[in-house]
């Protein structure tokens, strides 16, 4: 019985990743717009920024990540959150829980799976309840 389960999700997985096969030649990828590699990214939110950080570094799937979310002009009232996935695809949820780390910085870890596709590119919606979300799309290492 487990063994069907395990062999099923694999056949899912398969299918959900190279379910569009080439996005990026559909126009489905979003352009890359976070050097991750190289370092934090910032992008605007409600009346402030907001920094994603992930180490270490290199950023590989597979491996244990740590996700760091620093504020500037934003007071979360709630703890933040971070869902993971690939640009133009449908996938199941991966979402990374953050936790209040210091001021203005939140915290949580996480796994950036590997697409049997070989596809890389990888996409992190920070959510902010009551002050809205940012993307961040960048290539992982495998």
């Amino acid at each position: 019985m487990l063994t069907g389960l395990v062999l099923c999700l694999v056949v899912m997985g398969i299918a959900v990743c190279s379910l569009s096969g080439d996005a990026r030649a559909q126009g489905a990828q979003s352009a890359i717009d976070c050097a991750i590699q190289s370092g934090p990214c910032t992008k605007s939110l409600a009346d402030g920024t907001l920094t994603l950080d992930i180490t270490p570094r290199p950023v590989r799937a597979m491996h244990d990540l740590t996700f760091t979310v620093t504020f500037s002009g934003v007071k979360p009232a709630h703890d933040p959150f971070i869902d993971l996935g690939m640009p133009g695809m449908i996938m199941g949820p991966n979402r990374v829980v953050l936790k209040r780390a210091g001021d203005n910085t939140y915290q949580g870890t996480g796994v950036i799976v590997r697409c049997p596709s070989g596809r890389r590119t990888w996409k992190a919606t920070v959510s902010v309840p009551d002050k809205g979300s940012a993307e961040f799309v960048f290539d992982v290492v495998y």
